[in-house]
């Protein structure tokens, strides 16, 4: 499963173009569709699988219905992380607000500190100076460095940094940079590589040599920018991304998606959205799994440089406005949420979240079964639902009506609230929703 490099090329003017480093520098991409629409068998068969650990973590958490008006933001949600690298940091952050996180490191990261290419472009620079170093991650200037000791060069290149314009895009690069006893000519305070590339072009470019540390991937429009203004540009690639060891858990992601038993898929860099799209199409599934992200799954990316392999496909993607790992959860926490429909149902406030219902601000974990036939009956709230077009929904229930029967049982018992869901003799259940309602819960 190889990695394109520069999959994705930004389409906005010279000057405006890689509008920022590993996620920096544009708005924030259109918001997810509305509520969640009914997940099908597949979804609740995958959820028989990998959603009742979930629940039962859930469960542990907040009791068997939890604290009155202390549901968590994400409880009841399953968000996925592609991350390879922070993962750990990532998913603590989701978990800490409730949600179910799913693995699956799209990438891994080779350093190339025996790598020849870098080691060929380390001396090409210490030979022939250029003009302009930018230095674009803190971990990639950190790395460079460090392979540069190894080969005996590290005095030899810190010297030569030191005799050239070095920018750092953004604190943590600067950091790096003054920990390696330099100092920086310049960083931009928005951390964007829009406002390096505006910078550089502003002074003047042509005739000069730009160096340029890469981060896992070519900059989407940066080097072509600076070429097309007079610069030759010299690439330092310090680490690559290429495809996990193992696929299962990129596969078991995929399922989830297609299945719908995912209400979110974090990314953090520009090759995981790229490599999770790949392997989609090596699986023959790229057009659901774009259905899927066009749709209920939303797809929470932490800049729009990151975005980017997602947007070209035409999957709406949402980004914080600084990007950060925590701003993006932040992010999440708000989204998922405002896509749940309350529905006034016998006097009470039912929201059905991705493996779980809350009741009156109490979280209530919903076994697979169980879910399968709440959202059968929240697609049509007040309207009574046969028992048959329940049966279909059912996981592996087979013919058998009497499935549904033993499946409603174990639901009312979940909410806590047998009210909520009314029989209707010979014909079948029912939201009982409040007379009250508004018209807008009338099936279309």
């Amino acid at each position: 499963m190889p990695v394109r490099r520069g999959a994705a090329r930004m389409s906005r003017p010279v000057r405006r173009a890689a509008a920022g480093g590993t996620g920096a520098g544009a708005d924030a991409g259109a918001a997810g569709s509305g509520p969640r629409a009914a997940r099908g068998a597949a979804g609740h068969e995958h959820s028989s699988r990998v959603g009742q650990s979930q629940m039962q973590v859930h469960s542990s958490r907040t009791g068997a219905g939890g604290d009155r008006g202390a549901v968590p933001p994400l409880a009841g949600f399953t968000v996925g992380v592609t991350a390879a690298r922070r993962a750990d940091e990532l998913a603590a952050l989701l978990e800490r607000r409730g949600a179910a996180v799913l693995r699956a490191p799209v990438l891994r990261i080779v350093p190339l500190s025996d790598d020849a290419e870098l080691l060929t472009t380390t001396r090409q620079l210490l030979d022939d100076a250029p003009d302009v170093v930018v230095a674009t991650t803190a971990i990639g200037f950190r790395g460079w460095i460090e392979a540069a000791d190894g080969w005996g060069l590290g005095e030899a290149l810190l010297r030569r940094l030191g005799g050239v314009e070095l920018l750092a895009r953004g604190p943590k690069v600067r950091g790096a940079v003054r920990a390696a006893g330099l100092t920086e000519a310049w960083s931009p305070a928005s951390e964007s590589m829009a406002e390096v590339l505006e910078r550089l072009l502003d002074e003047g470019v042509e005739g000069r040599r730009i160096a340029v540390q890469l981060h896992g991937e070519p900059l989407p429009g940066f080097a072509e920018s600076l070429r097309a203004a007079g610069a030759a540009v010299v690439a330092v690639p310090v680490y690559r991304w290429m495809p996990p060891e193992d696929l299962g858990p990129v596969d078991r992601m995929l399922d989830a998606v297609l299945a719908r038993a995912i209400d979110a898929v974090s990314f953090t860099s520009a090759p995981a959205a790229a490599s999770l799209l790949e392997r989609a199409e090596q699986r023959g599934q790229i057009g659901e799994v774009l259905g899927a992200f066009r749709g209920d799954v939303l797809a929470a990316c932490v800049g729009p440089v990151t975005a980017l392999p997602l947007q070209v496909r035409d999957v709406p993607t949402r980004q914080p406005e600084r990007f950060r790992l925590g701003p993006l959860v932040q992010l999440i926490a708000g989204e998922l949420p405002g896509r749940v429909r309350p529905l006034p149902v016998a006097g009470r406030r039912l929201e059905i979240r991705g493996h779980a219902a809350v009741v009156d601000g109490e979280l209530r974990p919903v076994p697979p079964a169980g879910m399968a036939l709440l959202r059968a009956l929240a697609r049509r709230p007040g309207w009574v639902v046969s028992r048959g077009d329940l049966l279909r929904v059912l996981p592996g229930s087979g013919r058998d009506e009497h499935a549904v029967e033993t499946a409603m049982a174990r639901l009312r018992g979940a909410l806590g609230a047998p009210k909520l869901i009314q029989t209707v003799v010979k014909r079948g259940y029912r939201l009982a929703l409040d007379p009250h309602a508004d018209a807008k819960y009338a099936p279309r």
